[in-house]
């Protein structure tokens, strides 16, 4: 494929202004110009028309997990998974007890040979040897944001194969993240000590249904532990992320402590946006948080509106059905994502509640390449940047049918649902990695992403 072209009749789409018609110009891997439509070009330079399509920046998944499918081939699979949806870079999380010095080489030596959309990981940081390497993980390996797990206390965390850790442990990672700089910590919000005394209620009663299963994590367990994330977040002066918000409360306590400590930036996903608690899914609808309530759920579309959320991701885990499909107490929690979160998001946000174009933009692209530190390659299209592209038709039907979606895992919460609006073509760095829902790059093609603290990739 030529390296060198223009994409003309397309729709140009950016979280700065409002969609406007402009032709696309591509040379080696990078955005040259945006030009207005049928500008002359170099003869060097092929023409493509996309008509009718609308051109976003590349789509970038904040939120993935590796290590939950099969360990090795998941980096081939998941990244095939994310380039059918349009997005051209994922950041998965790890957790582990060792030195992320270890994990980095084993991950890189998995990844490199078959990632098909540039990739990135986040660190989950579990033990104090973490917080002591956590400069050496910035300088050394271009991972700028560490998970912390405010559940995984005590026992909590030791049945995993994790030290266990304490509010005091959180405050020191808060500390030296403050220390660094523009590092960002990823605060998983909950209490588990609420948590724990419900849960054992529920399991006198038996847990039946995903009702009961919210009962055991009720909004109050989201919405305290992000008070004192945000607390301690000011105090130290360091970044905080909130993953996966579900709930009202946790939103409107985010909204609150805003007016007084801006370092704060909020994540949900589009299962919170589409599913709620009184559905019958059993097993199938298992997560961390819970489904919530219809009220719950119209508070997220309300964030996402006025920008009290900044970034929808998935917290994809390609789990197979059968860790899914057991009793609801048994079953694994989470399950696959990244594919349908575009179609989501054009369906019940852009087409049903008139969610704007330029803050879906936002959403999925350029909050997260600022959020993550890589916007000086990623998440717009700017003369310079990386020619990562995602063309959507606003207007394309598709029914999921997970085989389509080429993940590990062998189902799809949307299994059987109708979608208005998919992406049609993800190119990476200039090159089509996708194109009408079929995969067509090679393996290796995504590159890693090195990072550092406020600044470009």
């Amino acid at each position: 494929m030529n390296t060198n072209y223009v994409l003309r009749g397309g729709t140009v789409v950016s979280a700065e202004r409002e969609p406007e018609p402009l032709d696309v110009l591509v040379e080696g891997g990078r955005i040259a110009a945006l030009l207005a439509p049928g500008t002359g070009v170099a003869e060097h330079v092929s023409a493509r028309r996309i008509d009718g399509l609308h051109v976003f920046p590349g789509l970038i998944e904040a939120h993935m997990h590796f290590g939950f499918g099969e360990k090795i081939t998941e980096y081939s699979t998941e990244t095939a998974h994310a380039a059918v949806g349009g997005f051209t870079t994922v950041l998965g999380y790890f957790l582990n007890n060792e030195a992320y010095s270890d994990v980095f080489k084993r991950e890189q030596a998995y990844a490199q040979p078959r990632a098909h959309v540039d990739y990135g990981f986040h660190f989950s940081t579990a033990s104090e040897l973490h917080v002591k390497e956590l400069e050496s993980y910035v300088r050394d390996y271009g991972v700028t944001s560490f998970k912390y797990f405010m559940n995984f206390k005590g026992e909590e965390g030791r049945y995993l194969g994790l030290d266990g850790t304490d509010d005091g442990f959180f405050h020191a990672l808060l500390q030296r993240a403050g220390e660094l700089g523009d590092v960002t910590v990823v605060c998983h919000t909950e209490n588990i000590e609420i948590v724990n005394r419900l849960r054992n209620a529920q399991l006198e009663i038996g847990i039946e249904t995903l009702k009961q299963w919210e009962a055991v994590k009720p909004p109050i367990t989201e919405a305290e532990a992000c008070i004192r994330a945000m607390f301690l977040a000011e105090k130290t002066r360091a970044k905080i992320y909130i993953p996966h918000m579900s709930s009202r409360m946790g939103l409107d306590e985010v909204r609150f402590w805003r007016q007084r400590y801006d370092r704060v930036f909020v994540e949900t996903c589009p299962h919170y946006l589409t599913h709620t608690s009184d559905m019958d899914l059993g097993g199938m609808g298992k997560a961390n948080p819970p489904f919530r309530s219809k009220d719950d759920q119209d508070a997220l579309w309300e964030g996402l509106a006025d920008g009290a959320i900044d970034v929808v991701a998935s917290d994809h885990c390609p789990r197979k059905r059968a860790t899914k499909d057991k009793s609801l107490w048994l079953a694994s929690q989470g399950f696959p994502g990244t594919a349908t979160i575009l179609p989501v998001l054009l369906h019940e946000g852009y087409h049903k509640r008139g969610l704007s174009l330029r803050r879906i933009c936002e959403l999925v692209s350029t909050a997260p390449a600022r959020i993550f530190d890589i916007a000086g390659h990623k998440g717009a299209l700017r003369p310079g940047a990386d020619a990562d592209i995602t063309l959507v038709d606003l207007n394309l039907e598709r029914t999921v049918h997970h085989e389509d979606l080429l993940s590990y895992s062998d189902y799809s919460i949307y299994d059987g649902w109708t979608f208005k609006g998919w992406a049609t073509e993800t190119i990476v760095r200039g090159t089509t990695v996708m194109q009408d829902g079929k995969l067509v790059g090679a393996p290796g093609h995504g590159q890693y992403i090195f990072r550092k603290p406020g600044g470009a990739a």
